[in-house]
């Protein structure tokens, strides 16, 4: 039986619909949840969250932070800020990347560049990810 899957912003429901298994980026590292996991709440880093899905693909979104809650075969992943593949603006990323890596040549040091970076990567990273399969519910 697969797992019953959401991803939600304060926006709306990006994803709702069935998956074999969803993986996430926890804040210590990569967690994958299949069906029967154990109960589970923590927070995610801003990274691709992928919900692979019954019949072959995925369905990949940008979480930039947030949390995932999983419990009776259900995984429920609340973000602030996620993106579906089709929403991020590509050009808007590069951009984005550049701009940061600049930043950081010029203080290394610099957490908001490198929290820039971050998230124009995970827009790259999932937009590229476009494709494989996935359909979002609205």
């Amino acid at each position: 039986m697969p797992l019953h899957v959401e991803i939600v912003s304060p926006e709306r429901v990006l994803y709702s619909g069935e998956g074999d298994m969803v993986v996430a980026r926890a804040e210590s590292g990569d967690i994958a949840f299949l069906p029967g996991h154990a109960p589970y709440i923590g927070a995610l880093g801003v990274a691709a969250v992928r919900v692979l899905l019954p019949q072959d693909g995925e369905q990949a979104a940008a979480v930039h932070g947030g949390f995932v809650n999983v419990s009776n075969d259900r995984v429920i992943v609340l973000s602030d800020v996620a993106e579906l593949p089709e929403q991020i603006d590509v050009e808007r990323a590069q951009a984005a990347e550049a701009g940061a890596r600049e930043a950081l040549k010029a203080d290394e040091a610099d957490a908001g560049a490198k929290a820039a970076l971050a998230r124009a990567q995970v827009r790259l990273q999932v937009a590229g990810a476009a494709g494989t399969g996935g359909t979002a519910h609205h």
